[in-house]
């Protein structure tokens, strides 16, 4: 029987960690499902889902954590149990705003005060087109809760700060 482990990635950035992670798991039996890689600040940072036998763990994580000696980084965490979850409305966002000192935490505060929970998110600082003034932009994934209407959701955000533009879609 399979079972589905999480792997969190940490190194310095350079070619091959994407090749020697993959290769460990699948010299152990295990199938690569899903991941988020990025390079931030010249570290290479990712979260990664595999599948590996369970009579297969132990031999996988020794093999995982001998990676360390190439000074990558890694945890491996079970799977979370998301049955209670009560969100079946997932929406792409898109948040646009000047940037400020803080912003990050206003913006997942309120994001959870509404009850929403962010499956994904992705934030950047970008230069405005005709002033290259900075410009904060968040995207993602964030599931609401049945009882959550749209236009409740977007008004907390907005209601931040007088420059804030959200945009959602279905996703």
């Amino acid at each position: 029987m399979s079972t589905s482990l999480i792997l969190t990635i940490c190194a310095h950035d350079r070619p091959g960690i994407m090749s020697n992670l993959s290769s460990t798991v699948s010299e152990h039996g295990g199938n690569w499902l899903q991941s988020r890689m990025a390079r931030l600040a010249g570290q290479f940072a990712g979260i990664a889902r595999v599948e590996i036998a369970k009579e297969d763990i132990p031999a996988f994580e020794t093999a995982m954590q001998s990676l360390q000696r190439d000074g990558i980084s890694i945890q491996i965490h079970p799977e979370g149990d998301i049955s209670d979850q009560p969100f079946t409305r997932c929406m792409k966002v898109d948040i646009f705003g000047n940037d400020r000192r803080g912003i990050v935490s206003q913006l997942t505060q309120a994001i959870a005060q509404t009850g929403a929970n962010i499956e994904e998110l992705n934030t950047s600082i970008e230069s405005a087109p005709m002033s290259g003034h900075p410009i904060f932009h968040a995207s993602g994934i964030v599931c609401l809760p049945d009882q959550l209407e749209d236009e409740t959701f977007i008004t907390a955000i907005e209601n931040l700060s007088d420059d804030l533009n959200v945009e959602i879609s279905q996703h």
